[in-house]
């Protein structure tokens, strides 16, 4: 293993994040707000570290395989949240340093939880910090560096397809770090694009900054307590809206971008992906309309918001869903564990997945009719490869192993049943809020420790989409093999 370039690539992400500490320093001073010291304090001090580190190792050998690209994926997560905690804890706008630590995870990690039972009580810098924090989560701060910095020897890929979510990510240019660059030009475009339709809309430039940093990276912080149902009518249908176009891959958008059209509307994920969002959203709109009262135009408001909300993982509400009839809320929790595109910036299990797993059992019902058939199970039109066929079963056996344990070591609290499923769902699908004491009007602050530090890992587990996490806990990963 490659030891030397997996520290000089961990300070690099310490002076990445030191940098960005600088942003809500900004934001303190047009606010005359104290806690932005905070910021300013810890940013200099992440800075001269991650240079500190990057100067005294930098490495002659620059190899760098899938090994070194899992190892330093999970322990950037891991740096990146506690140097990104910091300032939140020294502040004591939150206290505690194990629930500043979650924060800032769900932060990074676009989850959306929240341990704060007042946000408009943070300071702006603070809020914003929270938001911004999903922001660079979103796309991946890996990502994001490769984009900035020259090549790390050719094998970037193995530290873009380390952090980014879905079962196989490949280069949209000829090269990773052009790759890189397009995709986070495509995120700030979108980005930008929202901050303009909520000021249209009627929301504050404040309010619209931070709720577009955190709809695109589908990260579901906000900064007022009632969430979207803060706003009028027409900024819960922009962020409708945003919301569903961020639960797209983004190769769709790269190819808008190039006006291949055939490409980027021929996607069967895409297809698949509109399909569940519209028809989640018919079958609640038409539920709440029936057993609830709702008018057509409430109705189907805020189901196209809560579905867009939970299947991207973003985790926003304008109402209380908590108290919805039994269909619709069931719905949500399938939508919970199936979560957006791959490629994208949401959580949960994925679309594409989804459909390997549909089309496997399809074909094992055919053969099973039919012993002596041959059938070649195709996925967006191509003969899918056995190893994304096995990698994708493997995903989901971890993804069950992990949920199971985690929800029984949630449940030494003592909670209801539907409290520490959706606790763990939402902590494991990097969705935000659940159901019963983790509903949209609650928050976790009412775990225990031990709980707490459980969903924290089980949030960065998430977003890394389980691998990069556990194979830091593999005797194999440290062999000299």
């Amino acid at each position: 293993m490659n030891v030397g370039m997996i520290v000089y690539l961990l300070g690099k992400i310490l002076e990445i994040i030191g940098t960005m500490m600088a942003c809500p320093f900004i934001v303190s001073l047009i606010y005359h707000e104290r806690s932005g010291i905070y910021f300013l304090a810890c940013g200099a001090a992440t800075l001269a570290v991650g240079s500190l580190v990057c100067r005294f190792s930098r490495p002659k050998n620059k190899s760098f395989y899938a090994r070194e690209g899992f190892v330093v994926t999970a322990f950037s997560w891991l740096l990146l949240s506690v140097a990104g905690c910091l300032p939140i804890y020294f502040s004591r706008e939150i206290p505690s340093f194990t629930d500043a630590l979650f924060e800032c995870i769900s932060g990074f990690t676009t989850t959306g939880a929240s341990v704060v039972p007042e946000v408009e009580r943070l300071s702006h810098c603070m809020n914003f910090w929270r938001c911004f924090i999903q922001l660079i989560g979103g796309m991946g701060v890996l990502v994001f560096m490769l984009a900035l910095l020259p090549s790390t020897g050719g094998q970037d890929l193995y530290l873009m397809k380390a952090e980014s979510p879905g079962p196989s990510v490949s280069k949209l240019a000829p090269r990773v770090r052009q790759t890189a660059y397009s995709l986070y030009i495509i995120y700030f475009i979108l980005t930008g694009l929202e901050i303009i339709a909520l000021v249209i809309a009627g929301a504050p430039l404040y309010d619209s900054i931070c709720t577009a940093f955190t709809t695109t990276s589908t990260g579901g912080f906000g900064v007022r307590n009632t969430s979207l149902a803060a706003y009028g009518v027409p900024v819960q249908y922009v962020v409708s809206v945003f919301l569903f176009l961020a639960g797209f891959n983004y190769n769709f958008f790269f190819c808008l971008w190039l006006k291949k059209w055939k490409e980027a509307f021929g996607s069967e994920e895409i297809r698949w992906y509109t399909v569940i969002f519209f028809g989640a959203v018919g079958v609640i709109t038409t539920t709440l309309i029936f057993q609830s009262g709702e008018g057509l135009e409430e109705g189907f408001r805020h189901a196209f918001l809560q579905v867009g909300s939970i299947m991207t993982t973003a985790g926003y509400s304008s109402v209380d869903f908590d108290v919805w009839p039994a269909l619709a809320r069931e719905i949500l929790i399938l939508l919970m564990l199936v979560g957006g595109c791959a490629g994208s910036t949401c959580g949960g299990i994925k679309v594409s997945r989804v459909l390997i797993y549909l089309k496997t059992v399809g074909k094992e019902i055919s053969q099973l009719c039919h012993p002596r058939s041959v059938k070649v199970l195709k996925v967006e039109g191509k003969p899918l490869p056995h190893a994304v066929l096995r990698s994708a079963n493997i995903f989901l056996i971890t993804y069950a192993a992990v949920f199971v344990i985690s929800m029984l070591l949630v449940a030494l609290d003592g909670y209801d049943h539907t409290t520490n499923f959706t606790a763990v769902a939402s902590a494991l699908g990097n969705i935000g809020p659940g159901f019963s004491l983790v509903g949209p009007t609650q928050n976790f602050a009412h775990f225990s420790v031990l709980s707490k530090y459980v969903l924290m890992f089980d949030m960065l587990a998430g977003r890394l989409e389980l691998f990069p996490l556990l194979v830091l806990l593999s005797p194999a990963t440290w062999s000299r093999r």
